[in-house]
């Protein structure tokens, strides 16, 4: 059974924001006492957040959907909607977030690293949060806007100082289990160990996290054996170590010849590999045969630069001079990395030509189409209620005031042309009326209601039907005039 996964597609789904409410207070002598709607819930965002406790993505690869809950719609007497609540995925330390291109969207390193995988969407504004001294009554409200939806793919890369790189059976969970406390699967035979290892060693003052990585075999940067499955694990090492059979049963093998396959397999791979500080372990000196052939290869080794320490895991021998000399190298490589920095506030000030959207012409079976994309635009469309006409000349209000009728006449359109908001598998499309949108101010008192009206004094009521009767006459009398 499978208790490891290091890959896996992820499917989320933030939770949509709540509709607003239109409603009007009413009450016993006061039946109209303005409108009371409150406003949608938020939807819930999907949060992933590194967790030292988390160790592989299994739980993603039983359950790949992953869905926030929705905010609950607005209700009369000003009651808002209740907010949704966030979804908060554990993963591991060392996750690397992509979308389905491969573009990497977060890398979470450190505990409590978090990044928001899907965001939920806004709630609606209930016709109490329209109201205006020009709109008193609005008979209608904003939908939610949908949280959103998307394919992400988790990757695993071990977070460790040092990683031991070999051939399946050359001793490197032997080596762990004897530096470490850890307890890897040990056996006799090729590809024992299927999945990373890691364990913690104590080097004097210097505390460091060792990594098993399953064996290589040449074409594993290419996919064969379990190279590309476990090659990117050794990514964020920052010392390699070659673990050297010496005493190997295959004749056509040898400690050189090994190291120089692995080398190549590193370099083809690339992600800086090939530039990394490495030490080679000649391991397995307990066997005689071993012992002459690390005395065989070790000046060859020395002489191309290398550090060679000959160990005997089974025997126990050569790991003290080993650990130290790990440390010296992590303690170097820690030395030299750059001090980080206190968080600092970017801010990005929106240009001075940017209108917040974009108009362009497109061609669809030889007629033109314009195309209106913008955050501000295509959110309004997802929150107007094509049901309600008041609602429509709302959106048709703000459309104008953003500019976006001055730009389609500057783009060539013309009365009649179709006009798309949003993308293109998800765009409302309309015929564009110029003097509609044009007209759209004049006509901005839509959702006014006279009978909201402060009442007018009884003396004035009698003057206004008295000039009623006196109208009616004279239009008699011009319609008589015998």
């Amino acid at each position: 059974m499978t208790t490891f996964v290091d890959r896996v597609e992820l499917h989320v789904a933030a939770g949509s924001g709540g509709h607003g409410c239109a409603s009007v207070h009413r009450e016993k002598f006061k039946p109209l006492g303005g409108p009371d709607g409150g406003n949608g819930g938020r939807g819930g965002d999907v949060i992933l957040v590194v967790d030292q406790d988390v160790t592989t993505l299994l739980d993603y690869h039983h359950s790949p959907h992953r869905k926030a809950t929705n905010g609950q719609p607005g209700a009369g007497d000003n009651r808002s909607g209740k907010d949704g609540q966030d979804l908060i995925l554990p993963v591991p330390d060392g996750t690397v977030v992509l979308d389905k291109d491969g573009n990497v969207l977060a890398d979470l390193v450190g505990q409590g690293t978090t990044f928001i995988a899907g965001q939920g969407g806004r709630g609606g504004l209930g016709n109490a949060a329209l109201a205006s001294a020009r709109r008193k009554a609005p008979g209608f409200a904003l939908l939610g806007v949908p949280g959103d939806e998307r394919d992400v793919v988790l990757e695993l890369k071990t977070v460790a100082d040092v990683a031991l790189v070999g051939y399946p059976s050359a001793g490197k969970s032997s080596l762990i289990s004897v530096l470490s406390a850890a307890k890897p699967k040990i056996a006799d035979y090729p590809f024992t160990t299927l999945v990373p290892n890691l364990g913690v060693v104590t080097a004097g003052a210097t505390v460091y996290t060792i990594a098993d990585v399953p064996g290589l075999i040449p074409g594993a940067s290419q996919g064969k054996g379990l190279g590309l499955e476990f090659l990117r694990h050794v990514e964020r090492c920052s010392v390699l170590v070659h673990v050297l059979d010496t005493a190997t049963l295959e004749s056509d093998r040898d400690p050189v010849s090994d190291l120089d396959v692995i080398e190549a397999e590193l370099k083809e791979y690339g992600a800086g590999l090939e530039n990394r500080p490495r030490l080679v372990v000649l391991n397995k000196i307990d066997i005689p045969d071993g012992q002459d052939l690390a005395d065989m290869v070790r000046p060859d080794l020395e002489e191309r630069g290398y550090q060679v320490f000959e160990v005997s895991a089974v025997a126990h021998k050569g790991l003290k001079e080993l650990s130290f000399a790990l440390a010296e190298l992590v303690s170097a490589h820690r030395a030299a990395q750059p001090k980080e920095e206190s968080t600092r506030v970017v801010i990005r000030p929106k240009a001075v030509d940017d209108a917040g959207f974009t108009v362009t012409r497109e061609e669809v079976d030889g007629e033109p189409l314009f195309r209106v994309r913008g955050e501000k635009p295509e959110r309004w469309v997802r929150q107007t209620d094509f049901n309600n006409d008041e609602a429509v000349g709302y959106l048709a209000d703000r459309l104008n005031r953003l500019g976006v009728e001055d730009q389609l006449m500057k783009a060539g359109a013309r009365n009649g042309d179709g006009v798309a908001i949003g993308p293109e598998e998800n765009a409302v499309v309309f015929d564009w009326e110029p003097t509609m949108m044009a007209g759209a101010e004049m006509l901005g008192r839509r959702g006014e209601d006279h009978r909201l009206e402060a009442p007018r004094p009884a003396a004035q009521r009698r003057r206004d039907r008295q000039a009623e009767r006196d109208e009616a006459q004279q239009e008699f009398e011009d319609f008589n005039p015998f």
